[in-house]
């Protein structure tokens, strides 16, 4: 092979786009034959008044360790979805938040089950005031159970770009 050659073939590889994202919906994360997905339920504004009242709190999550899809763990993925704060950085950004699909989960109403839930970690952020909207989420999906102290996520996500969804 001439240099020349040898040269275009390393440019043209150095050049190729990226993989492109793999676009999922919230029903991909659910393993066929599992059952279906759990709309969002009624809002609830009376949570627990005592520690004491825990069996009975209206918000508990269902299905804390719900069926994941193991092939779709370490493949680049986007995601839409809301996202429901974790930790706030200094400049008032979120770093790291679940990622779920209805507005309100985890805070109004009780948390979907785990497989309908991503704990995401972002170096990005999301300003803290901007946390009411949709977002389109890009990365690498991992098959991870986690939990939070606001309910558990059957997978996780390293955030390479957000982006507002827009409908």
């Amino acid at each position: 092979m001439r240099l020349t050659h040898l040269f275009a073939l390393t440019l043209s590889l150095l050049i190729l786009p990226a993989e492109a994202a793999r676009e999922l919906s919230w029903d991909d994360l659910v393993p066929a034959g599992t059952g279906h997905l759990y709309g969002m339920p009624p809002a609830q504004h009376n949570g627990l008044q005592s520690e004491d009242q825990a069996p009975a709190n209206p918000l508990t999550q269902s299905m804390a360790n719900a069926p994941t899809v193991a092939e779709l763990d370490g493949q680049e993925v986007k995601l839409p979805g809301y996202v429901v704060p974790l930790n706030v950085d200094p400049n008032q950004r979120v770093t790291e938040f679940l990622l779920v699909p209805y507005f309100g989960a985890c805070i109004h109403v009780p948390p979907p089950p785990s497989n309908q839930i991503v704990l995401v970690h972002s170096e990005i952020g999301i300003a803290l005031d901007a946390t009411w909207v949709p977002y389109w989420i890009t990365g690498k999906l991992r098959v991870e159970q986690s939990e939070s102290e606001l309910a558990s996520a059957g997978y996780r996500l390293e955030a390479s770009a957000i982006e507002e969804f827009v409908y």
